[in-house]
This record gives C-alpha cells, structure tokens and sequence, in this order.
C-alpha cells in the first residue's frame, strides 16, 4: 500500500527548487508503492533461432539429483529446499551444471529440448542466487538488480549464454514466455519463494516437459496459494493478476484456466464464482529446516 510524505517531508519539498519538487515527489511515491505490475513479454529476436533437426540433447541428470538431495516436501503441501545443509561438494556440483548449460549452443537444439535448458537455467540460477547471499529471509532482499528502485535480483546479469549476458527477467520475460506463449510456464519456474509455484521435482527434459508441466499446474491450482474459494468470494495468487496477459487477459480468462486444471472440489466451488474477490502472494524464502 502507498504511503503518503509527512508533514515534515512535505514542507521540506515547498522548499525546494520548483524544478526539484516534481522528481523528488516521483522518488519518494515509487519508494513507498509495491510493484505495481510484472515486465511485459517482450521478444528477444536474438532467440528465436533453433535446429529443428537438432539431435543435440543436453544432460540435466545433475540438476535432478541435487533436487532429489535438497528438495523436501512440508506438511503444507509447499516444497521447499533445504539450502543451509547444501554440501560444498553440492555446490561445486551445481556451479559445474550451471557452466554446462551456458556453454551449450542453445540455437542449434530444436525448441523442446531449448525449452527444457531455459526453464533449468532459470531455476538452477536462482537457487545458487540464493545459496552465494544465504541466510536471507526472502529473495526480495537480494538487491543486485541495477537502477536505484529495482528489487530483488531479477534485473542482475547473472549467466553468459552464446556470448549474451542474462538475467533472470531475461530468461523468463523475453525467450520462454514470447517464444513459447504458454501460461504452464509460470508453473515451471521457481522464484524461491513460497507463494511461487513449487521447484519441480526433477530437471525438465524434452521428453517430460509437457508431463511436468500439467502435474505443476494442476497442482498449484489446487493448492489454497493458488486458488481458493472462501465464503463465496474467489481468492487467487498475484501470479494471476501480475500475469492476467498471460492467463486469458481478464478475470473471466483466469477463471477459465483456473477450472481448466481445478480438481472436482475447486471446480465445484468456481461454479458460483464470477469474479475475483482478492489477490495474495507470500514472498517468504522456501527454504526448510
């Protein structure tokens, strides 16, 4: 919720030079105000390359069994990652996976098997994001994003694929969500956060991504973080209205999506509903004991 400037604070910027005044409101109203809505998909063309000929396939087995070692499911139904018993060794592990796939020649696979590298990068990347700043109570307080009001570390060029410095916003908004115009897409990757679709079991491969994927969705559908309704009145996860485009492009087409992959007792209670009453999302670290 926005703030407004104090007294004092206002009579401070009366002050001011009248050319200061206006910059000076603007900076303190987008430091008080919550991000008010996620990036755009924006094609990168530099992307869109692929082989659809390719027989090049790439090795995510180390991927899965770092998952199999540190991912832990709660009483809650949330998975979580266990990030402070990692072993060195582990992260060695990880740190060598990483460079494998950024050493990979991404356009030169067909797009399944692209898909599949993009959606590990993107969820290995952050898990090491949050394991090199651990102990932390959530990614938001991983500020190395750059410009004075970015939050979190989405913006941070983190990884050099075929020569392209990238960043998780890059990964996500501008090669898988244009390229592949999918909305399973936001329940393949993990912002290692609790209110966030969980870490997938397993690495994705070109063989299980359509499989993983509905098991996700279907699973943070029916989840109370994903959708639920109480008293009558439906009450959704932000991704949902950060990413209406993606979802239908209004209340109606998230509902239709959310009924596409509710089981009988969501689908049930979404018959009564027209609208979206409210929106919620926690940003709490997943991390388990």
């Amino acid at each position: 919720m926005a703030t407004r400037p104090t007294a004092g604070i206002r009579g401070a910027l009366r002050r001011l030079a009248p050319a200061l005044i206006a910059p000076a409101l603007l900076a303190l109203h987008l430091l008080a105000a919550p991000a008010a809505a996620a990036p755009a998909a924006e094609p990168w063309p530099r992307w869109q390359a692929e082989d659809p000929a390719s027989a090049l396939t790439v090795d995510h087995s180390a991927w899965s069994r770092f998952l199999a070692a540190y991912r832990v499911v709660g009483p809650d139904g949330i998975a979580r990652l266990r990030y402070a018993a990692v072993a060195p060794a582990d992260r060695a592990a990880l740190d060598a996976y990483l460079a494998g796939l950024a050493a990979q020649p991404v356009s030169r696979l067909r797009r399944a098997e692209q898909r599949a590298l993009w959606m590990n990068l993107y969820n290995a990347l952050t898990v090491k994001t949050v394991l090199d700043r651990m102990p932390v109570a959530s990614i938001r307080d991983i500020d190395i994003s750059p410009g004075l009001f970015a939050d979190g570390p989405w913006g941070a060029k983190l990884v050099v694929v075929e020569g392209e410095p990238l960043s998780l916003d890059d990964i996500e908004h501008r090669i898988l969500r244009p390229i592949w115009r999918d909305p399973r897409t936001h329940y393949g990757v993990n912002c290692a956060s609790l209110g966030c679709p969980d870490l997938p079991a397993e690495a994705f491969t070109a063989a299980n991504l359509e499989t993983l994927l509905d098991s996700a969705a279907r699973a943070y559908v029916n989840h109370p973080r994903g959708a639920a309704v109480e008293g009558g009145r439906l009450v959704v996860s932000s991704i949902y209205d950060w990413f209406e485009a993606d979802f239908g492009g209004s209340p109606a087409g998230v509902i239709a999506h959310l009924r596409q992959h509710a089981g009988p007792g969501l689908r049930a209670a979404l018959e009564g509903v027209a609208g979206i009453a409210d929106d919620r999302y926690d940003w709490a670290l997943n991390g388990a004991p």
